[in-house]
C-alpha cells in the first residue's frame, strides 16, 4: 500500500470549487475529493477539459439511457487520464530541473523520509542521473481522485409520470457512475446513513477486497461521532465491505451544511476515536470476515486498514501538527482556506476578492439551504443580490432549472425544491390567507423563512463557469459560496506553494493574533448556537427542548474540562495557554449564565 506523500488533504467544497481540483493539484500527490452530485456540471467539464487538453469529446445528452451515471464515468475517467499525464511529465520535469526539484521539496513534509532522500540525492549532483529517475519513479505517486456524495440527495427520478426505479435516483447513479469507473480512489459518504443506497454498494465488485486484499474503490464516512461510526461501519460490514477511513467534521465550524451535534465538541470527540479505534476495527472485522465467506469472496487473513483523519476549522500548521500527534491521525482536511488559491479550486476572481475581503461578522450560520439544514455561508455574495432584487419585484424564488434539491413532496409527488418560485408562491398564497391573524413582525418573520432559501444547484456551480468563461444560461442567480469561519482569518490571495509550506510550518499567510486557537473558535460557534436556539424557541419549547438544551450545555461543559485538562498534558499551544484558559472560563461563564430551565405555571 502506498504511503501518502502530504499529512494534509482537500475535503470536497460545495458542487464546483473542487470539480478539478485533481487536475490542478494531484500530480503534486495532494489528494483532494470531488462532488459528484451535479451531472449537468460535471459534463460541462469534461467538454471543457476535452477541448483544452485536446481529448475526444461527444456529448452525453439527457436523451440517452443512464446518462446521469454515464457523465460521471467519463468525467472521472477523463480525470484520471489527465492526472496520470501531468504526473508523468511532472516526474521528467522533476528529475532534469532543480529548480522544480527544489520548489516540490519546499511542498513536502519536513519530516518526509522522501524530502530527506532528495535533498541528499540534490546535494550529492544525482540530477539528471539513473539513480535519481529511478528513485522519483519508485516513491513517488500522484494524490487520490476522491469523490463525494450527500447520501440524503437522492431524489427519486421519473420518465413522464412514471418513477423510475431506484438505482436511477441521483445518489445512487452518482454511486454507479463512480463505481464504473477506472478509478482506484475512495467513495466519500456524507450527511448521514442512507441505508439503501448503502445496500446498493454491494452491487460492485470494486468496493469488496480481492485475493491480496486489496480493494479497488474504498469507503470513506464522514461522521460526527463514534456512536455513529460504529453503527455504520458494522451495518457495511454485515454485507462485506470495509470502511477504510473515518472523516471526523466539526460540527459547527466548518464549510457548507453544518450538522451540530448535541454539544460534543472535537476534542473529546477524537479522544473516543483515539481510545477506542482498535474497538472499531475489531467489531467490522468479525462481521466482515462472515460475510465475505457467506458470499464466496476472497477473505483477508488480517484486519484491513483503518484510518482516522479530521477537519473543520484548522488554520495553523500548530494545530495541524498536534491532531496528528496527539489524537494519531493519519491526515487532516484543510478545506476553505483553499478557495483563496487559484491554483487549487475552482472560484471566479470577484468571490475570491469578497472572500479575501471577509472580516468575522461576515461569515455566518444561515438557514438559506433548502435541506433545511443550517448552511455556513458569507455575506455580499451576488447569489444574495440577485435573491433580494426578485423579492422586491414579488417574483420570490428560483426557476430551479436542475431540481438536484427538489425533494418536499407537500406540493407535487415528484418533489418540489424550497427555494423554487413554485415552492415560494403556494407558501407566500398561504401566508398571505392568514395575514389578518398575524402581527406585522409574525408576518414578515414568517415571510423571510419562505423567501431566504437559495438556489444552491446553480449557485454553487456557477464560479466554475465564471472562471473558465463558460456561459451561464437561464435566471440569473449569480454565485453562492459556503466556506467556514475560519476563513475570517485569511485575507489574501495565496500561492498552492505558500498555502502548503504554511500548513508544515514553513511560512505563515495568517497575521491574526486574536484568532482564537480552533477547538476555541468552535466552542464559541456552539455557545453562540445555543443561545441563539435557546432566543428563538424559549416561549413555544417544551419540556423535552428545555431538557435537550439542558444535556447540550452539560455537554459543552465536559468539553471546556475536557481542554483545560488537555493544556497541561500536551506540549502545544505553551505560549497561548493563558489566553486559552481565559477564553475557556469566558465561555463557562456565558454558559452559566443561560437561563435554561422552564417557566412554572402560575
Amino acid at each position: 500500500m502506498t504511503q501518502p506523500l502530504h499529512t494534509f488533504h482537500i475535503p470536497v467544497m460545495g458542487l464546483a470549487f473542487t470539480i478539478d481540483t485533481p487536475i490542478r493539484l494531484a500530480h503534486f500527490g495532494i489528494s483532494s475529493v470531488v462532488a459528484i452530485t451535479d451531472d449537468e456540471l460535471i459534463e460541462k467539464m469534461r467538454a471543457f477539459y476535452s477541448s483544452k487538453f485536446k481529448k475526444p469529446y461527444a456529448e452525453i445528452t439527457q436523451k440517452m439511457e443512464d446518462f446521469r451515471a454515464q457523465r460521471i464515468t467519463h468525467y472521472l475517467n477523463l480525470m484520471d487520464e489527465l492526472v496520470k499525464e501531468k504526473f508523468e511529465s511532472f516526474k521528467i520535469e522533476l528529475s532534469e530541473s532543480k529548480i522544480a526539484l527544489e520548489n516540490y521539496l519546499a511542498m513536502l513534509p519536513n519530516q518526509s523520509e522522501i524530502k530527506a532522500h532528495l535533498k541528499q540525492l540534490i546535494d550529492e549532483g544525482a540530477l539528471q542521473t539513473e539513480r535519481l529517475k529511478k528513485y522519483i519513479e519508485t516513491h513517488l505517486h500522484p494524490g487520490s481522485i476522491d469523490v463525494n456524495i450527500m447520501t440524503k440527495v437522492d431524489k427519486e427520478n421519473f420518465y413522464k409520470n412514471t418513477a423510475l426505479p431506484t438505482q436511477y435516483n441521483d445518489a445512487h447513479a452518482a454511486l454507479r457512475g463512480f463505481a464504473l469507473s477506472k478509478l482506484t480512489s475512495s467513495l466519500v459518504l456524507s450527511a448521514g446513513m442512507n441505508p439503501r443506497l448503502y445496500s446498493y454498494l454491494e452491487d460492485f465488485a470494486d468496493f469488496y477486497p480481492d485475493e491480496n486484499a486489496q480493494l479497488k474503490k474504498k469507503i470513506i464516512l464522514k461522521v460526527s461521532d463514534f456512536r455513529s461510526a460504529m453503527i455504520q461501519g458494522n451495518f457495511l460490514a454485515k454485507k462485506g465491505l470495509w470502511v477504510s477511513e473515518y472523516r471526523i467534521e466539526s460540527g459547527l465550524n466548518c464549510g457548507g451544511h453544518a450538522f451540530a451535534t448535541d454539544g460534543y465538541l472535537m476534542g473529546p470527540i477524537l479522544e473516543e476515536f483515539k481510545q477506542k479505534k482498535n474497538e472499531l476495527i475489531e467489531s467490522a472485522h468479525g462481521l466482515l470476515v462472515k460475510a465475505l465467506e457467506q458470499k464466496n469472496k476472497p477473505v483477508p487473513t488480517q484486519t484491513l486498514p483503518l484510518n482516522i483523519t479530521a477537519q473543520g476549522g484548522v488554520g495553523t500548521a500548530e494545530e495541524h501538527q498536534f491532531l496528528l500527534d496527539y489524537y494519531q491521525l493519519d491526515s487532516i482536511g484543510w478545506g476553505s482556506p483553499f478557495l483563496l488559491v487559484p491554483e487549487a479550486t475552482s472560484v471566479d476572481a470577484d468571490t475570491r476578492k469578497l472572500l479575501a475581503q471577509a472580516r468575522e461578522k461576515d461569515f455566518y450560520l444561515s438557514n438559506i439551504s433548502p435541506l433545511g439544514v443550517p448552511f455556513n455561508t458569507v455575506r455580499g455574495t451576488t447569489n444574495e443580490f440577485y435573491k433580494q432584487k426578485r423579492i422586491e419585484q414579488n417574483q420570490a424564488g428560483s426557476s430551479c432549472p436542475k431540481k438536484l434539491l427538489a425533494l418536499s413532496k407537500e406540493y407535487d409527488e415528484k418533489g418540489i425544491c424550497t427555494a423554487s418560485k413554485k415552492y415560494q408562491d403556494y407558501k407566500l398564497e398561504e401566508l398571505e390567507a392568514q395575514k389578518e391573524e398575524l402581527s406585522s413582525e409574525a408576518y414578515h418573520l414568517q415571510k423571510n423563512k419562505i423567501t431566504e432559501k437559495a438556489c444552491l444547484c446553480v449557485g454553487l456551480a456557477n464560479t466554475s463557469y465564471l472562471e473558465n468563461g463558460l456561459p451561464v444560461k437561464g435566471q440569473q442567480q449569480g454565485v453562492v459560496i459556503c466556506p467556514g469561519p475560519n476563513l475570517a482569518y485569511f485575507d489574501r490571495e495565496i500561492s498552492l506553494l505558500d498555502m502548503v509550506r504554511h500548513i508544515y510550518g514553513n511560512t505563515q499567510v495568517m497575521h491574526h493574533p486574536e484568532r482564537p486557537v480552533f477547538f476555541v473558535n468552535e466552542l464559541r460557534l456552539y455557545v453562540r448556537y445555543l443561545k441563539n436556539e435557546i432566543a428563538e424557541n424559549f416561549e413555544k419549547a417544551t419540556a423535552a427542548q428545555f431538557k435537550k438544551w439542558e444535556a447540550f450545555r452539560n455537554n459543552l461543559y465536559s468539553g471546556i474540562a475536557f481542554y483545560q485538562n488537555l493544556l497541561d498534558q500536551t506540549k502545544y499551544f505553551k505560549s497561548m495557554q493563558n489566553q486559552i484558559l481565559e477564553q475557556l472560563e469566558h465561555a463557562q461563564n456565558e454558559l452559566s449564565s443561560l437561563e435554561i430551565s422552564q417557566p412554572q405555571m402560575a
